[in-house]
């Protein structure tokens, strides 16, 4: 089946993790289409273009559902320890999202540089094909800086 390129600022990672921006209800069709088993979500509950009861209608197409909800302005470690938890659970298909997938470009790019090993310049690459927290014209940009530059290591 063909990724779903109408689902906000989708991205296949591998052939078992996808990421996204927010889900419409459409959209989570397409993900259980997908194979998705696991949806994990860093967005908070209360934005406004958050799915309404995400857990229900996940759980109606057999989905999991983790809630990590990040505050755009205060990402932390402990966030980052409960997104490192919810990926765990083996070679099931997985689909991280948030609003932008700015969000979830920042926690993989912590974990496949810290928890998988993966290069620096090549986890640097896979989260700037969504944005750089560098680069970002926002108040809450010198928050994501020091995100991505702490190391559970």
């Amino acid at each position: 089946m063909p990724d779903p390129d109408h689902i906000r600022a989708w991205q296949r990672i591998n052939a078992n993790l996808t990421t996204s921006g927010r889900l419409t209800e459409a959209d989570v069709e397409s993900l259980a289409a997908q194979g998705v088993r696991h949806v994990i979500n860093l967005a908070l509950a209360d934005h406004p273009e958050a799915l309404t009861n995400a857990e229900g209608r996940l759980a109606a197409h057999g989905m999991d559902y983790s809630h990590i909800p990040v505050p755009f302005d205060a990402p932390d470690d402990g966030h980052f320890t409960a997104f490192c938890k919810a990926m765990e659970g083996g070679d099931r298909p997985v689909h991280v999202h948030c609003i932008m997938n700015w969000r979830v470009s920042a926690f993989l790019y912590r974990y496949n540089r810290d928890i998988l090993g993966m290069a620096e310049p090549q986890a640097r690459a896979l989260m700037e094909r969504q944005w750089s927290p560098e680069s970002i014209d926002h108040p809450a940009g010198p928050a994501w800086v020091r995100f991505i530059a702490d190391c559970v290591n």
